[in-house]
Parts: C-alpha cells; structure tokens; sequence
C-alpha cells in the first residue's frame, strides 16, 4: 500500500490562508495534462538531482531543475537573492513544530506562517536550501504558495428546491412559495436552511445586500472576515511570526481583530464573486423581478474572504480561511463550507495543502462542497478529461460540475456544460521517481450553473455605489439581468462551476435542517443516490447526476437523527438500520415541474467505485464516519484533538488533528451492489468503464443487474482492491479524447 505519508503518520493541525484560481493558462493546464495522459518522461518522472524530489510538487521541482523558467507568484527577488514561498507539511509529533521553524531560520529564511489544520508551515527561503529542508525526515511534501482563483428563481424550479412554479399536484417537499395579491411570491413555508451557517470562501459577501436579509429585515451574514488582513505572506526575511492561539487567549483577540471586517466597512466585496456565489446557496431575492431566491434563503452565512479585488489570492490564505471555519465551526453551527476556487496542482490527493485541509474539514464534521473547475475545453474548442482542480480532486469532499438549464425549469433539456472541468483526477503521488496519478472518479454530481442571476455587490455607499470589478469589467452581465438596479438590490448573472457548487451548498443546508444527524460522507452518498442521470453524458462528465435537491431532502427526512453522535459513540454496527422509526425509504422517483424524474442510485466510494442498492442509503456504511478517507486502495483516519480548558464547552475548538492508516477497517457491510462487473473496462471510443453514460448503468442496477455484496468490504495491510475503475496510462490521449 503506497502512501506519501512517512510510517510515523501522524499529524497535528490547524490553520489556513488565501487560496487563488489556476495561475497558469488554460492551454498550459491543457499541455501539462496532454504530457501527463501519455505517459510523457517529462512528467510522469520527478526531475532528478535534487535530494527532495520525492517531496516537491512538479512545478517546484521543475523550477529547481530550470530557474531561468517564467515567473511566479511564489518566487521573486529580494535584493541580488531569489526567495521561494511553499507550503511546508511535516509529519513531526510536535504541534508547534519548534525545530522545523529554527532550521527554516537557520538557513536564512522567514516563517510566515503555521498550519496546524495540515501541520505545515509557510515558509520562504532560498532555492538553494530547499534540498536541506526536504531532507529532513519530518517533512512530508513542499509545495510552491501558488495563486488560487475563483472558478468562473430559476435556479429553485431547476434543483427542485420549491414548488412556486411547479404543479400543485406535485410541490416540492422542501417549501411552498406563498402568493400576494399581485402574484408575486410573498414569503415561503417550509425549509429554508434556517439554523444551519454556510461559509463562503471567496472575494467577500456584501453584508447590507437585500439578498441577505431574514424576514425581519436583519442580516444573516453573521460574520465577515478577511484573511488577506492577517498579512502572513509578507516576504520578510528572517522572521517568524507563528501564533499559536488558545481560546480565550489574548493573541487569539488579537488575531480576530485583525482579521474581522466591520458591517460599516465602505467594501464588503470588491470583486463580486462571493456574494454572488453566496446569494446563490442562501440569498432570499424574490422581493423583485427576477426572483433571486437561493437554495437555502434562511441559512446564516460567514464570508471568509481569501481573493482580492481582481478574485485572486494564495494557497496560504486558503488554508488560513479553513482552519477559521474549522475553529469556529461548532460556536457558530457551520455545517458546510462552499469553495468555488481552484488551484492548479500536480500533487496527490494525499498531500496536496488543500486537500488536506478540506479533508480535516470533513473530519471535523463539516461538509465541503468544491467546484471541480472550469476547464472541460482547449481553447480550439475540444473536451478535455483530467482537469478537474485542487481542492476538488479530494475524494472526501463533494465535488460539483456544471449544467446548463437552458433557462427553463424542465429538467428534460438540461445538458453537462462543456465548460464544466471532467475526471479522472490526474494529479500523482510519485514514488521512486515515478509518477503515479490517482485516477479517481470525478466530479461526483453535477448542478445547474448557467447564466445564474443572483446578488451583485456593489460599494456600501447608497448615494454613489460602485460596481465589483465583475459587473464594471463586463456590464452586459448586469443588463442582462432585467432588474431596477437599486442600491443593495443589485443583480447580475454567472455561470461555472463557481455557481453550481453554491446550488449543492444550499442543498447540503436544507438536509441538515431536515436533519442535523446526517454526516458529510452519508449527505455526498445522498446527493449521488438521488441525482438523475442525464442521457448521454458519462461518469466523468456528471458523477451520478443531477442535483434533485428535493429527492436529497426527502431522503434525510427519512433516517435517523442521530446518527452522527452514534457514529461519534462507535455504537452503530456495519449494516445496522439508519431509517428513522416506522419510516422507509421513499420511491426513487420524483415529479419536478411536471416532469418524472429517476433517480440514479449511483454512488462512488473509494475513490473508483461505483455502488447501488438501496442498503446504501437504508444501512450504515462504515465510510460515513467522517472520519475515515477511502480511495484507491488507502484508508485514512483523522481524529480532530479539541482544546481543553475552562471558560467554554469541551470538544468545541480544535487544536489539531492526527491521522493514521487504516489496517483492518470495514468500510461496506453486505448488501450492496457492486457496479464495476456491469461496467468493463475504460474505453472513450467503445463508452464502457468510466465512460460508460450514467443512464445506462442506473438503468442496469434498477433493473437487478450487479454483484451484491454478501460480507462487504474490509481493507486489510498491504491489499490494494483492484475493482476500481483506473485509467491506464495514455488511455485519454491514445482514444482520442482530448
């Protein structure tokens, strides 16, 4: 069993900061991915000659081995030296990770900041000492601070959120739009998100938006924060300026201070894309024409701001972003965490930062919910498999693609946007010099993403207000979305797998309202299970399907509330009922405006599985203890370590993480369906595998077709399962895909 993990593999974590969208160009993503999909020796090898090339990302490795190569965010000069920014991960036992610090010290560079969410470091130093630092055996991978970018009602109707505009035989069981004199939506009965914090990622939220407003005029955005303030990647040479805050200490006032962003303040979100993302997970717009409303228009939301005002940032600030969800999480009741950015990486899964970090998310018990990207076409207008981007090739986060709605509630015509980046996750794990991608399915569902209008930001200032950068850069987008464009009510439209991501958030808040019980693995498996299958498209284009949020909501009405604590208390057995008392699973069909809909009852696991039946959902699968990370044949298990102390709640802020192997764990218990024999081997040109059109394998399994699974699976030492649906080597290039 390979793993990029020393055998120690343990970690303590906790911290984050500003991330970015891909700094290289789309043809440049295109090529490095073309090299990777044949196998081409200029990158399926590490470059050789450096101690440390096991552990540095391709990029870093490259520019160690050519430093005369184009510029980057991570490298300049100060004075006559060169200076590198990376993010440092470390395996040490050491939560402050003291000795670390001093050699980076030592060898003439700054710590800039620590990373107890991944136990890393970021750090700058000369290129030249990067080889002793990777030397040292607490130090797991080095990856260069690269940029990270945003990735580029109707939208009820379309997900099937409410029933305002659907057949009164049939209204949603989510909520009921409520009707005034003049025939516009008045107010909503039913779920709404109420209770349940989103955090948003990204460019900001504009707290004084009408969007943002409960039904007594008060905002639900509840707290904004910007980790671009924290000025922790500030290229100061021989510095360190770690902080290691306990609750209720005065560095962690400090830090908060620093950090927090006053509802007075003249620009909320100077770019735009947060609040738009935001407005489309939780905004309550139907006070006009068009009817903004989000998924969830009662849930509180948390700006957590990591790109600036052109809706860039770094890797740093990204990490710094998480690690302040994951401390605040259970103060606040933040259940879900959207990222709609991307970041450009050749690293595994396994210790890429932000994997990692979303990762610890979804251990701590939040559910991440990721854009898989924007990159499904080269410039010439060709598909493109493998582009799916950090932090969204993570197996335990729930990644999203696009769909086009074609601006119509009916779900008959929705198609996968050719924009909308597919799987596998080509990013690798190198061992012995040799590059190995991880090949897992992605993404794992897909959601309506096309000319979206919801919230645009402007400045706070209601007698001048100025337009975000999006909407001044390109103001088509704001005429065409029809509206009186009224100081904080303010409209314009989107598309990308920014926007869809957000649609899933709102989801995700509407099941956790229904059912606070549910964990983040068990939500993405609901997801998946009631998604419907669009005809045509493959597994690597859609995941399971499209969103059906009202399918999602029914389902987690239907199991028990408690069974997250259960999983928490280790008191639930492999294959024990999850269906709540005196309830059943519910038909998997529903009526969306008029339309039957079937649900696929498709889920992955471990990375390149595919599964059906109904146990999945109806029992406990050990893979829903968030906790617990399968793909490819490796089982991780990451424990958050929670702050100890009086004058607040035990288990509430955590301190850090360790992760170990999993040696002989149960992961599926008997009863579920096997879906690999149906599929054969992967083939573009003969669609079968991975590229099988999920319509025709959900048609198989409901029909009775698979292998059941009598005893389930345990993944013992050293078994790497081989069922899984892996691409070999040139498959996407040599089938003529790209």
């Amino acid at each position: 069993m390979q793993t990029a993990m020393n055998s120690t593999n343990r970690f303590t974590t906790l911290t984050a900061q500003p991330l970015r969208r891909r700094g290289a160009s789309l043809a440049a993503s295109l090529v490095v991915l073309a090299l990777l999909a044949l196998g081409h020796p200029a990158t399926s090898r590490a470059q050789a000659g450096h101690a440390g090339h096991g552990k540095y990302a391709a990029d870093l490795s490259r520019h160690l081995a050519a430093p005369q190569g184009p510029p980057q965010r991570w490298l300049r000069t100060l004075g006559s030296q060169q200076q590198v920014q990376a993010i440092v991960v470390s395996n040490s036992a050491d939560a402050e990770l003291t000795e670390l610090r001093a050699q980076v010290l030592r060898l003439g560079g700054s710590v800039h900041a620590r990373h107890p969410l991944i136990n890393g470091l970021t750090v700058q130093l000369p290129p030249a000492q990067l080889d002793r630092l990777a030397a040292r055996g607490d130090v797991v991978g080095i990856t260069p601070n690269r940029s990270v970018r945003r990735t580029a009602s109707l939208l009820e109707t379309a997900v099937g959120a409410s029933s305002a505009k659907a057949s009164s035989t049939a209204p949603s069981n989510i909520r009921t739009g409520v009707y005034d004199g003049s025939g516009n939506i008045a107010t909503y009965s039913g779920l709404d998100g109420s209770g349940v914090g989103i955090a948003v990622l990204d460019s900001g939220v504009m707290r004084g938006h009408k969007n943002f407003q409960n039904a007594g005029g008060t905002s639900r955005v509840l707290r904004n924060v910007n980790m671009l303030n924290a000025n922790l990647a500030n290229w100061l040479t021989g510095s360190d300026s770690t902080v290691s805050p306990a609750p209720g200490s005065a560095a962690l006032a400090n830090y908060e201070a620093a950090i927090n962003v006053p509802a007075t303040a003249p620009v909320h979100d100077a770019y735009g894309h947060g609040t738009h993302v935001a407005s489309v997970a939780a905004g309550r717009g139907f006070y006009q024409a068009p009817d903004t409303t989000g998924v969830a228009p009662g849930a509180n939301i948390f700006d957590v701001k990591v790109l600036d005002a052109t809706g860039t940032g770094s890797i740093s600030d990204v990490l710094e972003g998480i690690n302040w969800v994951v401390f605040h999480a259970k103060q606040y009741n933040i259940r879900v965490l959207n990222i709609s950015l991307a970041a450009s990486t050749s690293q595994s899964w396994q210790n890429d930062p932000l994997c990692i970090a979303a990762r610890r998310a979804t251990a701590a018990g939040i559910t991440v919910v990721v854009a898989a990207g924007n990159f499904g076409l080269t410039t010439a207008g060709a598909e493109v498999y493998g582009a799916i981007s950090s932090p969204g090739i993570e197996p335990s986060v729930i990644t999203v693609g696009s769909t086009n709605a074609k601006t119509t509630g009916w779900r008959s015509d929705d198609m996968t946007n050719m924009f909308s980046s597919r799987g596998p996750t080509r990013s690798a794990l190198v061992v012995n010099g040799i590059s190995q991608p991880d090949n897992l399915l992605k993404p794992d569902l897909v959601a309506t993403g096309n000319r979206i209008f919801a919230a645009a930001a402007t400045s706070n200032n209601a007698s001048l207000p100025v337009w975000n950068s999006i909407a001044a850069a390109n103001p088509d987008l704001v005429k065409a979305a029809g509206a009186t464009q009224a100081h904080n009510q303010t409209v314009m439209g989107l598309s990308g797998t920014s926007i869809a991501a957000p649609a899933v958030s709102g989801t995700v808040a509407l099941m956790l309202q229904a059912n606070p019980g549910l964990t983040p693995p068990l939500i993405k498996a609901i997801l998946q299970y009631t998604a419907q299958a669009l005809p045509h498209a493959n597994l690597l284009q859609q995941g399971a399907g499209l969103l059906n949020a009202d399918a999602a909501v029914l389902v987690a009405k239907a199991l028990r509330t408690d069974i997250a604590s259960a999983i928490q208390a280790g008191s639930l057995a492999p294959g024990a009922s999850l269906l709540a008392s005196g309830k059943t699973l519910p038909a998997p069909t529903s009526t969306l405006h008029w339309e039957a809909v079937n649900w696929s009852r498709i889920v992955y696991a471990g990375g390149n599985q595919v599964f059906g039946g109904s146990a999945l959902i109806s029992q406990y699968q050990p893979i829903y203890d968030p906790r617990t990370t399968w793909a490819a044949g490796i089982v991780q298990r990451t424990q958050p370590v929670y702050w100890s102390g009086t004058g607040y709640p035990a288990n509430t802020y955590v301190k850090g993480f360790t992760q170990t192997l999993a040696t002989q764990q149960p992961l599926l218990a008997g009863g579920v369906v096997n879906a690999r024999p149906l599929m054969g081997r992967s083939s573009a040109l003969g669609k079968t595998g991975a590229f099988l059109p999920v319509a025709t394998l959900a048609g198989w399994l409901a029909s009775g077709s698979g292998t059941l699974l009598g005893s389930g699976v345990v993944l013992s030492e050293g078994v790497v399962l081989s069922e899984g649906v892996v691409l070999s080597e040139g498959v996407v290039l040599s089938e003529g895909v790209v």
